[in-house]
């Protein structure tokens, strides 16, 4: 059965991520650039995450200059911008290609699964989104229009209906407080 775990992307910093490291977990991929009007949805893609991560829910920020050319900056700058504007904590990748012959081979799989605005394949603009079931399968796509919050029901659907089976640990590593008291 093919699905998005066949795949491996550069993350911000240039190092391989095999999206095999998900399974198990739900994952809303999102198309994003930093000086687009959609820009400001990170801060509720952020808050979907915190609200989520611990019971199965990733999200994967892979920027893109296709669109108005809205990523002029470079790939630690937006993770750098990313943070510092929205406090993003989620993945944030390389800057790939969505659309056309150099495009990455992850949207060109979830391209060739779902269909977006009337009906067509290409992506259209930045912050399309694609859902994941925790078995590395689309479940929806989502127009840029369509506010992380109103997600919610749908992903809540996708973590009751997936078993957390994922040995997935985000590199970002916080201390647990609460199991150093008492230490």
């Amino acid at each position: 059965m093919d699905s998005i775990y066949q795949f491996s992307a550069p993350l911000y910093n240039s190092e391989s991520f095999a999206l095999s490291q998900l399974k198990g977990k739900t994952i809303l991929i999102v198309n994003t650039a930093s000086k687009c009007n959609f820009s400001m949805q990170l801060t509720a893609l952020e808050k979907l995450y915190q609200e989520y991560k611990n019971r199965g829910f990733t999200i994967l920020a892979f920027p893109c200059h296709q669109f108005g050319q809205n990523e002029p900056l470079d790939n630690l700058a937006i993770k750098d911008f990313y943070q510092a504007q929205f406090n993003v904590s989620f993945e944030v990748f390389g800057k790939v290609m969505v659309n056309g012959p150099e495009a990455h081979p992850l949207f060109n799989y979830l391209k060739a699964h779902t269909r977006g605005i009337s009906q067509n394949r290409a992506v259209k603009w930045n912050f399309t989104k694609f859902l994941i079931n925790s078995d590395g399968q689309l479940v929806a796509r989502y127009a840029p229009r369509t506010k992380p919050e109103t997600l919610k029901q749908v992903i809540e659907a996708n973590l009751q209906s997936s078993p957390q089976k994922s040995s997935y640990r985000s590199t970002k590593l916080t201390p647990n407080f609460n199991a150093l008291k008492g230490a």
